[in-house]
């Protein structure tokens, strides 16, 4: 049976750059569409701005950074965005979807696990990461890096936007017969609650008793373009269990975690990372939260997946267990299953994790 809603698979992506829905500056790039995602571009120039902001209604993106920003500046030879600074870039892409369509952004996964805040802005707009269906303009990238400095330039790829056609969320119901029937978390009792499967973290560590990372402070700049080109011990201490099995978080410290739970996605759906509950403590996932069809699926290759957490204390600190709730997942439809699965294109950098850095440092 046809799906008519649902998340817009690979095939359908590239059939909305072929009716003028998705509009670029320049050629895509080969392997930037992925299963149920698209990678978003920087362009050609970036203004450092005052604070954050959203336009609202009535206004354009472009009337507030006339107000608001303190200088412009190319990105076209590369630029060293700093930590602590707000930066908005007109990216690539644009769109004049078909009021049928509407998308939501996050951030890629190598751009969470530098703590690297970014979030998507439309004309007109009155929240961050969600694009009304409809609409037409251009696509703009908040930027603020928090703990490394980095070197951007155009055609860096930092956030990713997903297509959706009309109401796609699987309820508990359909989370608990889908996991049944597919096995989405490795747990026997799985967590669903209001539309979610709980994850929870791993604080055992593995043989050496590693258990996560902390971000140093002061350190060098990093490539968003450059693969394992720099050395773990620079920019992260690592975190190990002492049999006590619970970690002190630190206010405004940044955490690379994993969960205890593998995580599977099918290839007719399509995840997403949500915070679980902001009443359980004074932390917060910041999460890169899109997972495409096939992450973790055994046929592609994803056999034990787990998901890499990046984890904030705010204002106080605080004490996280091992098997402590952190976040949930939510699923949807796809509209058709995609021509490729995560694990199966060149850019699956993450299939069959377990705690993983970003991309760029080199491995242990």
């Amino acid at each position: 049976m046809t799906r008519t809603t649902g998340i817009l698979p690979d095939g359908k992506i590239a059939g909305l750059f072929e009716s003028g829905a998705l509009k670029s500056a320049r050629p895509l790039d080969d392997d930037q569409i992925q299963p149920a995602s698209l990678d978003l571009r920087l362009g050609e120039k970036a203004y450092r701005v005052r604070a954050s902001f959203l336009p609202g209604k009535g206004s354009s993106v472009q009337s507030k950074l006339d107000r608001f920003k303190l200088h412009e500046f190319s990105l076209a030879e590369g630029a060293v965005l700093e930590t602590g600074c707000v930066y908005i870039v007109p990216l690539l892409e644009s769109l004049d979807l078909p009021k049928t369509l509407a998308a939501s952004t996050n951030p890629k996964s190598s751009t969470g696990r530098l703590d690297i805040f970014t979030r998507v802005i439309t004309d007109n707009c009155q929240g961050f990461d969600l694009v009304e269906p409809g609409y037409s303009g251009q696509l703009y990238l908040e930027i603020s890096p928090s703990t490394f400095p980095v070197v951007v330039r155009t055609g860096s790829r930092l956030s990713q936007i997903r297509f959706r056609q009309g109401h796609a969320l699987l309820a508990d119901d359909e989370l608990l017969a889908l996991h049944d029937a597919e096995i989405l978390v490795a747990t026997d009792m799985p967590n669903i609650h209001n539309g979610g499967i709980g994850l929870s973290v791993d604080l055992t560590g593995g043989p050496d008793g590693l258990v996560g990372y902390r971000g140093k402070r002061h350190t060098g700049v990093v490539d968003v373009d450059r693969k394992a080109a720099l050395e773990i011990h620079d920019y992260w201490e690592p975190i190990y269990d002492h049999g006590d099995r619970e970690i002190v978080l630190d206010p405004d410290e940044f955490y690379i975690l994993v969960s205890r739970e593998a995580v599977h996605v099918p290839p007719l759906y399509a995840a997403e990372m949500v915070p679980f509950d902001p009443l359980v403590g004074e932390f917060r996932v910041h999460y890169a939260g899109f997972f495409d069809p096939g992450f973790g699926h055994d046929a592609a290759g994803g056999k034990g997946a787990r998901g890499v957490l990046e984890v904030r204390s705010h204002e106080v600190p605080f004490i996280l267990e091992h098997g402590q709730l952190v976040g949930r997942l939510v699923y949807e439809h796809m509209l058709e299953r995609p021509k490729a699965l995560y694990g199966q294109i060149t850019t699956s950098n993450y299939q069959a994790q377990g705690l993983k850095l970003s991309k760029h440092f080199r491995a242990g």
